[in-house]
């Protein structure tokens, strides 16, 4: 009986609704799935109850404009993630013409982009494209959205906090920044600190974390709160803001999954608040309006993939 069952759920089940689905939970909004998928929001809220109607599961809990999978929700994206990475794979390996595509990428990118997802893919696009050369410079946001304008490159993993006129951005690491000491700063080791104990502290800082700059919500919490200690150094490289921040020239702001070793080894010690401050995406961005050839479209088709395999939260 179980296996008529799944005979008859095989034949019915069509694969664009689990690849609607992918999308919602990946952006978890169904008007942004909408926009990613190029489709209204009502014809993405329709193909998720047919989901749900085809699966006899509610998938999705909405409360207000949010929502929350339920078990079998968590379980069906988990599946359809699997399902969309074996396909991705089929396609490239049926394909004989990949290893014969030829041409240049040239991908801007902000400093220490620490991801497993990101390696995994930079390996699986190799392999599928050996004839493509990737070209990787490092730059700061502004300089990679300035070139990105210009038309100069292929595309830019760079921080941007508002839409750019002629650029698409797609947000490929979400990072959660909180607040550390180094070593040497008089409250390192202490425990059961208060953000009130932070108020007068001299700061380390990224050039970067200017009002309307890339990373200006961290200056926003820090007015917000109201400290009043100066920035008595800053970098735009984030190695150095941690190299100034272990030598003990003030406190500081980090993304969390950067300095894991650095707290294990007790380089540096983790500061109110708990939950963190504030969370900075890095996207994908590129031009529009360039034309691209065809090693450039190889790369966005497989990047597409990667994104739609693996969710936001898988990608650190």
């Amino acid at each position: 009986m179980r296996a008529e069952t799944t005979r008859f759920l095989n034949d019915r089940l069509d694969w664009n609704l689990l690849r609607t689905y992918l999308a919602i939970m990946q952006e978890r909004s169904l008007s942004r799935a909408a926009a990613r998928l190029y489709v209204t929001q009502p014809a993405v809220s329709q193909a998720l109850k047919r989901l749900e109607d085809a699966l006899g599961r509610k998938l999705i809990e909405r409360r207000g404009t949010h929502f929350v999978p339920t078990q079998a929700g968590e379980e069906v994206y988990r599946i359809a993630s699997d399902i969309y990475g074996t396909m991705s794979q089929l396609e490239t390996g049926l394909d004989e013409r990949t290893a014969d595509i030829t041409g240049s990428i040239r991908l801007l990118t902000v400093s220490r982009i620490e991801s497993r997802v990101y390696d995994e893919f930079l390996a699986e696009f190799h392999s599928a494209y050996p004839r493509i050369d990737l070209q990787i410079e490092v730059m700061r946001s502004s300089d990679i959205i300035s070139s990105l304008l210009q038309k100069t490159a292929t595309a830019g993993l760079s921080l941007c906090r508002t839409p750019v006129e002629k650029l698409e951005m797609r947000c490929f690491l979400r990072q959660r920044y909180a607040m550390f000491c180094g070593r040497y700063h008089r409250l390192f080791g202490l425990s059961q600190l208060t953000m009130e104990d932070l108020l007068a502290e001299n700061f380390v800082s990224f050039t970067s974390d200017q009002i309307g700059d890339s990373l200006s919500p961290l200056t926003v919490f820090r007015d917000q709160r109201g400290f009043t200690g100066r920035i008595v150094a800053s970098s735009p490289s984030l190695d150095e803001v941690r190299r100034l921040i272990y030598a003990g020239y003030g406190i500081g702001c980090l993304p969390e999954h950067i300095v894991k070793d650095d707290l294990a080894r007790q380089r540096l010690w983790r500061l109110p608040p708990e939950e963190g401050l504030v969370d900075v995406d890095i996207h994908l961005l590129w031009h529009r309006d360039r034309k691209q050839n065809a090693a450039e479209k190889a790369f966005f088709d497989a990047m597409e993939r990667c994104m739609q395999r693996h969710a936001l939260a898988e990608r650190l």
